[in-house]
């Protein structure tokens, strides 16, 4: 029977907000949300949160431990390989990503890709293949076998850090999107990367109902178009400022330009036709 595994990468370095996953956002602190979301999600049989191994970080595995989740310790710069080397651990045969600034992750949706996945008989799905969701729900399900293969074979610093960029990018893994069925809604910023995020989902946070399963996307979109001075807190943010800050330093280490899909539409803020 195949294992599905939700692994959510998370350590406690920020530059930009440092301490963010101890935030608190309506008594709990951000990364509590994310891993009872992610131990929400129907289909996942264990949720992992693979931690980096530095000393800074013993706080976070701490937290992670609390929650309830497996804790995995590996690699503080080759992400890639601490999502191998956890999975490896966690006997996974499908790998679900998430990221751990991401509080307002919806079970249901990532529910939805791990179905299109299991379903579609490919490689690689996810929701943002181009975006079409806010930003903050961002899922992507894969492999294990195609992760062994990344782990091997990716070269570029920003496939090591940003884990699924090799898979995105090759030619011979099947891949498959799950579009917003709702249009005109991924200039919304729902992630926590700055202190203007932080003050746009505390906000956010206070008008939610108090428990994981009482709410979901539709219930904070309309949270926010209710309120649109919530949307001004932190609007107009490239929604890929640090994937591209990598692809800048992989062509100052000699590679070639990716030219793979994220970069794609990929500023975070209304267009004219939105």
């Amino acid at each position: 029977m195949t294992r599905n595994v939700c692994i959510v990468q998370a350590r406690m370095q920020s530059t930009r907000l440092p301490g963010k996953l101890f935030k608190d956002l309506a008594g709990q602190s951000v990364l509590e949300h994310v891993l009872r979301r992610c131990q929400a999600i129907d289909g996942i049989d264990a949720v992992c949160c693979a931690v980096s191994d530095d000393r800074a970080s013993d706080p976070v595995a701490l937290e992670a431990e609390r929650v309830g989740a497996i804790v995995f310790r590996g690699s503080q710069d080759d992400v890639l390989e601490r999502y191998h080397q956890a999975a490896v651990a966690c006997q996974a045969d499908t790998v679900m990503r998430i990221t751990s600034d991401c509080p307002l992750v919806d079970p249901v949706v990532c529910a939805e890709v791990l179905t299109l996945l299991q379903e579609g008989g490919t490689d690689y799905c996810a929701n943002n293949l181009p975006a079409s969701w806010p930003h903050g729900l961002d899922c992507e399900v894969f492999s294990f076998a195609w992760l062994d293969r990344a782990a091997r074979e990716a070269e570029r610093p920003s496939d090591r850090e940003h884990v699924t960029q090799f898979i995105r990018r090759h030619p011979k893994a099947r891949k498959q999107n799950l579009p917003c069925p709702l249009p005109g809604i991924s200039h919304h910023r729902w992630t926590l990367d700055n202190e203007d995020d932080f003050r746009f989902l505390a906000e956010v946070f206070a008008r939610l109902p108090g428990t994981t399963q009482a709410w979901n996307y539709q219930t904070v979109l309309g949270v926010v178009e209710r309120e649109p001075g919530l949307v001004a807190i932190n609007a107009d943010q490239d929604r890929y400022e640090g994937l591209k800050k990598s692809l800048s330093e992989d062509a100052e280490d000699g590679f070639a330009a990716d030219k793979s899909v994220p970069i794609i539409g990929g500023i975070s803020k209304r267009s004219p036709t939105e």
